[in-house]
């Protein structure tokens, strides 16, 4: 656990490694934030590095989890220093977030907010038995980051098909758990709206809010944090605040100092940052020397409310801190400050202009005096500065006419960063998480200056490039359109905006998708590039056709054939224009062909011949994207017109043909797709081995981690007929984790898994975890294919196992020629040979001729070739042949077949065949006929 979190990697991922659910990877972040004294996520992951070198309803059938420990240790950081005072507040606020669930402490900055809040969390995470949970805002730039900020605390990937703050109220939902929003101001725009949904769809969600000004938000209930106490004189909570502080330094004071202490405090209004600045001058200045510097610049404090006193105390006590520094401290602090994020002491000496040595001393000179907070760790030392220090430094930065400057050293820094993140290894997550933060101030700046908006293009692609590596695919989209924006050329635009479209293909937003291409195809054409233009605009068509169902709504075929005909004239004899129109006139036929109500074999030959065109005008512009996808288009002709093996193989080439590409965003769309359809295909044809690893390949695949029920359905549905029991128990687990996380979502492609998964509870003799799987099933949207296709075939092999063939042809009625459409593709060759096995079995008149039909039906295929050759052996009583279907089953990897068929063979075959079926976990077979 501890290695995988070095690795960075989210609660799924690190579920999907170690197959666990999410929630006991919860309960083991927890205790490791416990044992390693972790302030958050981050810190964890970074000590990781030096230590080792490197949920939902249950149902029936899915094996418990272990490990999960009943109530998760609240997830916020450790304090440097001890909490001190604050009894009554603590209390005041504990009761608030009892009564209400957004609470949001406010006060001037130096007040203590953070740490008043930290504190409350704390004590009160008994309280909120599913967790508690911190987030800092500081790095965040941007209002539309705020959910990734949560997502990142929680240790929430990007859902594709959701969007990322989905993925957080998902994760949130019916969760009794508190949120620590801290330091709101900033983006105050993007925490207000979001906080509105999330509470909204979360009921049982608490939130805690720092923020120097209410948010504004429904609900909202204020708590204004008060300064330290003065009350009591040299007993107060301030005195005691300072006394602490300075202990740390070897210093308490006798009664002889209590009232000059007291004198102190009281100057600086008991500010909280401003005693803590006053304390850490003791060793240098002494007490009498502290006093005497406060007492000329805190008596300028004249009229005004008394917030704005308290708030000039903590600007007076910066001033006199900043005042006692030499020169290149206050320097190096003023250019610092434009890191929104901890730094290291190379990155400070980059954007301060200095030698590296020199800065590392004076980074420790302003760390002693409390205006910098340091973090160790085995690979580097990060530093930060405090929010209100931080600030501070930006108005110096402003004051002396430096600003523009150091934003611009901080910016030539980010684009060195930014482009070494493309550099791969293993520790390219840990980089681009050190770093990212920054890129996006950076960004946010730059983009907003006239003169920086070639640097701001830059640094938004660089930044797409390393977001969708890092799997935060809904940020790259959004950079790429960003970049996009920036450039003043329309050719860049339009490379931009393709990059963003395919991004928008592996998020499963279709209409994003179609959008895109189609700017692309205006910025290109504004560019002169008609040809450019032509392709976008046919594969806008094209895609339309080839993920459809990636779409809100399907998009109106006289739209889809306006944009193909509109490609058409602009193509000329651009060859990769032409080849994107002739795929996109593929498309069509074919949507057009499985539209109609029979197959229809001159509609099937010139739909091959559109499909084969394409594939032919696609590989003369050696672009493997262009030949993928035309290859796609291909396997649906020769699916649609029943050559299995054709498509088979064309899937396979397909999916070679992508192996070797670089993960960018076009070709990770395709690769998905690609081994989806190769383990269809492979299935369809009777090759279990191939089969189970195409599938293995996708389930494995970094952007399909985040959704467990897509990356494992197909290697659900390998599984189940193969009869590897252990496997499909187990990965059933995260299929059915996922697809709670992701909000139940319907869609027949995930049918087949959960049917899959309910077939081998049945074949166990498990009825309660059979129906359970059945009633998931149906939750993923009845179709016809649940009932003529995939779901007629795995209830057929259940009602078989249990001796009721009579059940199990009637399931199967209809000849294939009937249900061609939902057997078509991976179930025709399965339901045409299970079906020839309940008509023997169920001593149907017309056995026979079931038998031969389906000879012919499944020649090629080993597994469906030796069901019918077994149903034939056991119509003719031929044991000899039917033993040897056995050894077609083994060779064909399909385990259960094998033991069905030596438990149907009678005598002490049968004894071995229900001993090999009860090794695989399942239960005795029925003897009715």
């Amino acid at each position: 656990m501890l290695a995988l979190l070095g690795e960075r990697l989210s609660n799924a991922e690190i579920s999907a490694r170690l197959f666990i659910s999410v929630r006991t990877v919860e309960s083991h972040v927890s205790s490791l934030l416990r044992k390693f004294d972790a302030p958050d996520r981050r810190a964890l992951a970074q000590r990781a590095v030096g230590a080792v070198g490197a949920a939902g309803a249950a149902v029936p059938g899915v094996p418990a989890r272990s490990g999960a420990a009943s109530r998760p240790a609240p997830d916020l950081p450790r304090p440097l220093t001890a909490f001190v005072g604050r009894v009554a507040e603590c209390a005041e606020l504990a009761g608030l977030i009892r009564t209400h669930r957004q609470v949001v402490a406010i006060g001037p900055g130096g007040v203590g907010k953070t740490r008043l809040a930290l504190a409350v969390a704390a004590q009160a995470a008994e309280d909120f038995p599913d967790g508690v949970w911190f987030v800092d805002l500081v790095p965040v730039s941007e209002p539309g980051m705020v959910g990734a900020a949560v997502a990142a605390a929680l240790g929430v990937g990007e859902q594709p098909g959701l969007r990322l703050e989905d993925s957080v109220t998902t994760a949130l939902a019916g969760r009794r758990a508190l949120l620590v929003l801290d330091n709101c101001e900033q983006v105050r725009d993007g925490v207000a709206p979001f906080l509105e949904r999330l509470l909204g769809a979360c009921p049982r969600l608490s939130v805690l809010a720092t923020s120097r000004a209410r948010l504004m938000v429904p609900f909202e209930q204020v708590y204004t944090v008060p300064p330290f106490s003065l009350a009591g004189g040299g007993d107060s909570d301030a005195v005691a605040l300072f006394a602490s502080r300075t202990a740390a330094v070897g210093w308490a004071p006798d009664p002889s100092q209590r009232e000059r202490v007291v004198e102190v405090c009281e100057r600086l209004d008991g500010m909280a940052l401003a005693i803590e600045l006053a304390a850490a001058r003791l060793p240098t200045l002494g007490l009498d020397g502290i006093t005497a510097a406060l007492s000329d610049p805190l008596r300028m404090l004249t009229g005004g409310s008394r917030a704005d006193d308290r708030h000039r105390s903590v600007r007076a006590a910066l001033d006199w801190s900043h005042a006692l520094l030499e020169p290149d401290d206050q320097l190096l602090l003023r250019r610092i400050s434009v890191f929104v994020a901890p730094f290291t002491a190379r990155a400070a000496a980059e954007v301060s202009g200095s030698d590296v040595g020199v800065v590392a001393d004076g980074l420790a000179r302003l760390a002693e005096q409390s205006l910098l907070t340091v973090t160790a760790s085995s690979s580097a030392t990060a530093y930060r500065t405090p929010e209100t220090i931080r600030l501070y430094g930006t108005e110096r930065l402003a004051a002396v006419g430096e600003l523009a400057g150091a934003r611009l050293r901080h910016l030539r820094w980010s684009l060195t960063a930014a482009a070494a993140l493309a550099v791969t290894g293993s520790d390219r997550r840990a980089r681009f998480d050190t770093v990212a933060d920054d890129l996006r101030a950076a960004l946010t700046w730059a983009a907003e200056q006239p003169d920086q908006r070639a640097d701001a293009c830059r640094l938004a692609r660089h930044l797409a490039q390393a977001a969708f590596t890092r799997q935060l695919i809904g940020e790259s989209q959004r950079r790429y359109e960003q970049a996009a924006g920036l450039t003043d050329s329309p050719s860049t635009a339009a490379e931009m905006l393709r990059h963003a479209a395919a991004v928008a293909g592996c998020r499963m937003h279709g209409d994003d998708m179609h959008r895109l291409r189609r700017e692309a195809a205006e910025a290109a054409r504004r560019s002169g590039d008609l040809g450019s233009a032509a392709h976008d605009l046919a594969t806008a068509a094209a895609d339309a056709y080839r993920f459809s169902s990636k779409f809100a709504q399907p998009l109106p075929p006289k739209e889809a054939s306006a944009l193909i005909t509109e490609a058409r004239e602009l193509a000329g004899e651009d060859p990769a224009a032409r080849a994107a129109v002739a795929l996109a006139e593929a498309g069509r036929m074919l949507t057009e062909a499985f539209a109609a109500e029979q197959p229809v074999e001159d509609a099937a030959a010139g739909t091959i011949a559109a499909a084969e065109r394409a594939v032919a005008l696609a590989r003369r512009t050696s672009d493997p994207l262009a030949e993928s996808a035309a290859l796609d288009t291909l396997v649906g002709a020769q699916s649609w017109a029943g050559d299995a093996f054709a498509a088979a193989a064309t899937a396979r080439r397909r999916a070679a043909l992508l192996e070797s590409l670089p993960d960018t965003p076009a070709a990770t769309h395709e690769l998905i797709e690609a081994l989806g359809e190769a383990t269809e295909a492979s299935l369809g044809t009777g090759d279990l081995p191939g089969a189970r690893r195409w599938a293995r390949r996708l389930a494995d695949h970094p952007l399909l981690t985040e959704v467990g029920h897509r990356a494992t359905s197909a290697l659900l549905v390998t599984g189940a007929l193969a009869g590897d029991v252990e496997d499909v128990l187990t990965v059933s687990g995260r299929f059915l984790e996922g697809w709670q996380r992701a909000g139940r979502p319907t869609g027949s492609v995930l049918g087949p898994a959960a049917a899959g998964v309910a077939m081998i509870h049945g074949l166990r003799g498990d009825d309660e975890a059979r129906h359970a799987w059945d009633t998931v099933s149906r939750q993923l949207g009845g179709s016809p294919w649940e009932t003529y296709g995939y779901g007629a075939i795995f209830e057929a092999l259940v009602l078989l196992h249990r001796g009721r063939p009579q059940e199990a042809l009637e399931r199967m009625t209809p000849g294939p020629d009937a249900v061609w459409r939902w057997v078509t593709w991976t179930w025709l060759h399965w339901y045409t040979a299970l079906r020839s096995e309940a008509a023997v079995l169920a001593r149907s008149p017309d056995a026979r001729d079931h038998v031969t039909e389906a000879r012919a039906a499944v020649a090629g295929n080993p597994i469906a070739s030796a069901l019918v050759e077994r149903a034939d052996a056991l119509l003719t009583g031929d044991r000899e042949r039917l033993l040897a279907t056995a050894a077609a089953f083994d060779a064909a990897d399909c385990r259960y077949q094998s033991a069905r068929t030596m438990a149907l063979a009678g005598g002490e075959h049968t004894v071995r065949g229900e001993a090999a079926l009860a090794d695989l976990g399942l239960a005795p077979m029925g003897t009715g006929r």
